[in-house]
């Protein structure tokens, strides 16, 4: 499911597109004057709306916003999960090669994450504590991501943090949680499933969250710090996998268990 992401609410159940916005609208959507389709708002409420104007002249579309939310097949699939009963799921990635990060990001935010911290590692990018992640670029990524993929969850980009500042945020949270690490090597690992299943509170878990390794991985040293802030090292019996395709993998596996249970 498509939708919109506005960065501003309707006027008088009138919303106006411009911009980068019309072009996605006409050009992407390929939306026509009567067209209906469904607008995420600010306060993360999904709208639908019909097309009442398109001006490409002036690169204007005038938007007329439903009073109520529609469960028709023209609007928003029915079968998306609300961002209210979405639990919350964080994604720690050891900054790898700019090009790899800007594609987890994009994954990530399809998948539903709503905070994505990049950290400074021993392997990671060289000079990653000194990247912005906070700028324009990384804003407009999450946002045709969400767009795509119809995601109800803000997802937000941190600034850079180092393993031990990964390991504080952690351990600060005072809500039930589940926390994993994916590792390479086999000793002392489990599986997910054997993770998950061994928390006692499972039913309970308000966030969870993924550390994932650059493409150098996750040092013996750092592993350790991880182990003692809750994160559980976890190893997959697959094929290896880049950084990218581990931290998809490793999301969708811990979202389909938390779906489950």
């Amino acid at each position: 499911m498509r939708q919109f992401v506005s960065n501003k609410n309707p006027e008088n159940g009138i919303l106006v597109v411009v911009g980068k916005d019309f072009r996605y609208l006409r050009l992407v959507l390929r939306l026509s004057v009567g067209d209906m389709f469904s607008v995420r708002l600010p306060d993360g409420s999904l709208r639908n709306t019909t097309v009442s104007k398109i001006d490409d002249a002036e690169k204007r579309i005038v938007l007329q916003v439903c009073d109520s939310i529609s469960s028709g097949a023209d609007f928003a699939n029915d079968e998306n999960i609300p961002a209210e009963s979405l639990k919350e799921i964080w994604l720690f990635m050891f900054v790898p090669k700019p090009s790899k990060f800007e594609q987890i990001v994009r994954q990530a935010t399809e998948c539903g994450v709503s905070r994505i911290f990049p950290v400074a590692s021993e392997f990671s990018q060289k000079g990653a504590e000194k990247m912005n992640f906070k700028g324009e670029r990384f804003g407009r990524i999450i946002k045709e991501a969400r767009q795509q993929s119809g995601s109800a969850v803000d997802t937000v980009v941190e600034n850079v943090v180092s393993v031990d500042e990964a390991c504080r945020i952690w351990k600060d949270v005072d809500s039930s949680k589940f926390g994993c690490v994916l590792y390479e090597r086999s000793d002392f690992t489990v599986s997910m499933m054997s993770a998950f299943a061994e928390n006692s509170s499972v039913e309970k878990i308000e966030k969870s969250a993924v550390v994932v390794g650059s493409e150098g991985g996750i040092s013996p040293s750092e592993i350790e710090k991880l182990k003692e802030a809750g994160f559980v090292p976890v190893h997959f019996r697959t094929n290896i996998l880049r950084c990218e395709t581990a931290a998809l993998y490793g999301l969708s596996v811990l979202q389909n268990l938390i779906e489950e249970n």
